[in-house]
């Protein structure tokens, strides 16, 4: 009875296992908030956390005071599936050729970036922000794509970001609730000090909160969108 099992593992150890990587065109999704005026005084491109979706993301950014005049873009992730409930959601990546989906989700947001400018003609002055895993997606595009300030909650910035020869991003606004058990007080921290030592102008809003957007968080995004907004 031992004997078939013992031969099958013998040939499933001694088989070649070869992996490849393929690229493959996929669509993305994303949703836009027109501004209230003729004109949007700026572009804000937002990308969602884990297992929520472009929508979820698109209420969150809309509930920013006087946010109204500006163009609202929320990315969804290129990755959808199902929650229990069969509410479809999304993720950014996973361990598994990351390296991959980074280069495919930064590429990404580039595409819609030239969507909305050939659509609504906004372009600059442009913002990112992000919520947990969307936050690393933010801080991606704006080491990528010129910007003009980047907001994040609840997410520590990618190593990648940081290991680039010259980390070029925006003033920064970084968020923490204080009873967040994912994006704790060291990894905070470590963000701040990290991006400061790398010449970043960093703002902090530490709030009475868990892993989620708090009032003193909007209030503090709502400045920093006025801060872009000022004369030089």
């Amino acid at each position: 009875m031992d004997v078939l099992p013992r031969l099958l593992y013998h040939r499933i150890r001694v088989t070649p296992l070869v992996e490849r990587v393929i690229e493959a065109r996929v669509h993305g999704r994303y949703l836009v908030r027109r501004a209230s005026g003729a004109e949007a005084a700026g572009l804000v491109v937002g990308f969602h956390g884990y297992a929520e979706d472009a929508a979820i993301h698109l209420d969150a950014l809309s509930a920013i005071p006087d946010i109204d005049s500006w163009l609202i873009v929320s990315v969804q992730a290129l990755h959808p599936f199902y929650t229990r409930d069969q509410t479809v959601v999304a993720n950014w990546m996973t361990r598994q050729d990351r390296e991959h989906a980074i280069v495919d989700n930064v590429d990404y947001v580039g595409r819609v970036l030239e969507a909305v400018h050939a659509e609504h003609g906004a372009r600059r002055p442009l913002v990112f922000a992000g919520f947990s895993q969307g936050g690393a997606m933010a801080y991606r595009a704006a080491a990528r794509y010129p910007s003009d300030a980047l907001i994040v909650l609840a997410s520590d910035v990618p190593p990648d970001v940081l290991a680039a020869t010259r980390v070029s991003l925006p003033p920064v606004l970084v968020g923490r609730g204080v009873n967040d058990r994912w994006y704790t007080a060291a990894k905070h921290a470590a963000d701040l000090e990290a991006l400061r030592a790398a010449g970043v102008v960093v703002e902090s809003c530490v709030f009475d909160g868990g892993h989620e957007w708090g009032e003193p968080f909007y209030t503090a995004a709502a400045r920093h969108l006025r801060e872009v907004l000022a004369p030089t």
